[in-house]
């Protein structure tokens, strides 16, 4: 029974590197899984912000939705020359679980409840882009994605910016 007990805990402290090699070499994307991403980013985040200039009550949050499609349509189409000349596919429409996921619970909502929605997503997105830009800034292989990446990031730390000051000037009073 020790012996059996000793094997297992070998046979566990062994397998713990492999297990982080195998996490660490999922966190790096290629340069066409960033381009994929950055592209479907674009797409959402400009779709999503078409939306609130419509649905959003707020002005404010409506003038922070007209900045971000024009951000991000200006963003995709540079993403798009970058792409086109280092031979990458980039994508031309939303995919599906994007619009499904993202997308269509924005369809059901309705006044204050998607002026705070929105600004979460934003806030939550830019973070997460954020992260995976830097990543890229690191670890591209081709200088031009490398380049964009670098001169993206200071436009969605901006745009959080903005949306964590929404955030905050919407905070919810505390219940009690």
């Amino acid at each position: 029974m020790n012996r059996l007990l000793t094997l297992i805990c070998c046979f566990s402290l062994c397998s713990i590197p492999g297990l982080a090699q195998k996490r660490s070499s999922k966190t790096v994307m290629s340069d066409q899984q960033f381009v994929s991403f950055a592209g479907q980013t674009d797409m959402v985040d400009a779709n999503l912000a078409q939306l609130a200039r419509t649905a959003a009550p707020s002005r404010p949050v409506k003038d922070y939705a007209q900045k971000l499609v024009t951000d991000q349509t200006s963003d995709f189409q540079t993403l798009s020359k970058v792409a086109h000349q280092s031979s990458f596919n980039l994508p031309s429409a939303i995919d599906q679980e994007h619009n499904r996921s993202v997308i269509a619970p924005f369809q059901k909502l309705r006044g204050a409840d998607f002026d705070r929605h929105f600004v979460s997503e934003m806030v939550s997105g830019d973070i997460k882009a954020i992260d995976i830009y830097q990543k890229e800034v690191a670890d591209a292989r081709t200088p031009a994605l490398k380049s964009y990446a670098e001169q993206a990031i200071p436009i969605l730390q901006a745009n959080l910016a903005d949306a964590k000051k929404l955030e905050a000037a919407k905070a919810p009073a505390p219940k009690g």
